[in-house]
């Protein structure tokens, strides 16, 4: 585990130092060590784990040092925040471990003046029995700590939620998230998948409360496997399937999936019509359009045309549409569990994000024909983004009413917008907003 442990403590100062998506560079970093399967699985919990924890880390090691935080060394305190990650969340670790190999690392990165620092410390913790002293915190501040996500974060969820929701958003947005696929009804049932994976060697079980919709575990590489090959599935989180069923396409109308890559909406779509129809699915840029085009070629679904555009300036050479789905660039903060370096971002970073979302969403609606259904969706817990924007959009605009769309699924709130939370749901915080063009 030790080369494990040297590429987390490299790959958590390289995000540091460039800001850089965890996913992106943790999926590059294992492809180029060379390390076993076990090790890379070791690597990536580190990684992520520290990566989520680390408001909760700094406030342990700022407790029990005897040098201000701010005076430490970066590398000391990455290794540090590893140290501490595997004693107070890693069981299977031996404590011994933790600490040794910590001390080791301190030698690999040449910081040997860190040694005895770094040892001292987690012994001490150890010692200590491991105890956190969340004294003189107000209950927003433990909430903050104790989840590892920014005070103005905590403050907002439990403003605009409750105290109840805001703290299931915190306990779902750490830990592993879930992996769901869709299955591809055009080619097999949800049984022939499963048995199929099972040969596979791929545990896979049945959505009970969607059809449709499998829960993998213990996958390894999955376009390595032959039914991923065959088209048979794509990977797609549960609330984004919900969000496609919203919209409700069938059998030969046209669809424009206006923010579509890499696509896993538009292949639901697709499916949901039988590949009879058209579905135009839009993006930005043509390298991101192309992953459109070569998805639906790997599902063989043929009705899917990818094309770039601009999603804030209407594009004449469009068809009226009978369904639009308008899924926005947002913050993300019903994906933090994937994306976990989403929330350390300053709340400012976000301020101008509902002016995009509203110029997306009011060149949508231009293409969609009376009598059609328009879809205004997220991918975050955010009432300014997501209710806000939907509702100032009814207000200006008479000729969409707001609709109740049915969904196939349990509990599903009777509303024309719906706020899928994850430990409720299953799948990623989701914002969903349905309307119909009127005369």
């Amino acid at each position: 585990m030790a080369n494990a442990r040297l590429t987390a403590v490299k790959l958590l100062l390289k995000m540091d130092s460039e800001s850089a998506y965890s996913n992106i560079l943790l999926d590059s970093a294992l492809s180029e060590q060379g390390l076993s399967e076990r090790d890379k699985a070791f690597a990536a919990a580190l990684f992520y784990g520290v990566t989520e924890r680390k408001m909760t880390l700094d406030y342990i090691i700022a407790q029990n040092s005897r040098i201000a935080f701010d005076k430490i060394e970066s590398e000391t305190a990455a290794i540090l925040r590893m140290g501490f990650y595997q004693l107070m969340y890693m069981p299977s670790v031996p404590e011994s471990a933790a600490v040794n190999e910590s001390v080791k690392l301190c030698k690999k990165l040449k910081l040997f003046n860190s040694e005895g620092y770094v040892n001292a410390m987690l012994r001490n913790f150890l010692r200590n029995n491991k105890a956190v002293d969340y004294t003189g915190l107000s209950d927003e501040e433990r909430l903050s700590i104790e989840y590892s996500c920014p005070l103005w974060l905590a403050k907002k969820w439990k403003t605009e939620y409750g105290e109840e929701n805001a703290v299931k958003a915190l306990e779902a947005s750490l830990g592993a998230p879930p992996l769901f696929a869709r299955t591809n009804t055009t080619k097999v049932s949800d049984e022939e998948l499963l048995e199929i994976l099972r040969k596979e060697g791929i545990s896979a079980e049945k959505n009970p409360k969607l059809a449709g919709c499998v829960k993998l575990k213990k996958t390894g590489d999955l376009e390595q496997l032959k039914s991923f090959s065959d088209g048979l599935f794509h990977i797609q989180d549960v609330s984004s399937q919900l969000c496609c069923l919203t919209l409700r396409p069938i059998v030969n109308e046209t669809v424009i999936d206006v923010c579509a890559a890499p696509g896993g909406k538009s292949f639901t779509m697709a499916e949901l019509m039988g590949n009879n129809g058209k579905v135009i699915s839009l993006d930005l840029y043509d390298a991101r359009t192309n992953l459109v085009t070569d998805g639906a070629k790997r599902l063989g679904l043929k009705i899917i045309e990818a094309r770039q555009n601009n999603a804030v300036r209407f594009d004449e050479t469009l068809p009226q549409a009978d369904r639009v789905l308008c899924d926005v660039p947002c913050s993300g903060l019903g994906v933090i569990r994937r994306k976990p370096e989403i929330k350390y971002k300053p709340e400012n970073e976000y301020d101008e994000l509902p002016t995009l979302q509203r110029a997306i969403l009011e060149v949508s609606s231009r293409y969609v024909k009376t009598g059609g259904t328009l879809v205004y969706s997220t991918c975050t817990l955010s009432r300014r983004e997501n209710d806000d924007v939907a509702q100032d959009f009814a207000q200006s605009h008479p000729e969409f009413s707001p609709i109740v769309q049915p969904i196939p699924y349990e509990n599903a709130e009777n509303s024309p917008t719906r706020t899928f939370f994850p430990e409720k749901d299953g799948g990623d915080g989701f914002f969903t907003a349905a309307f119909r063009r009127i005369e």
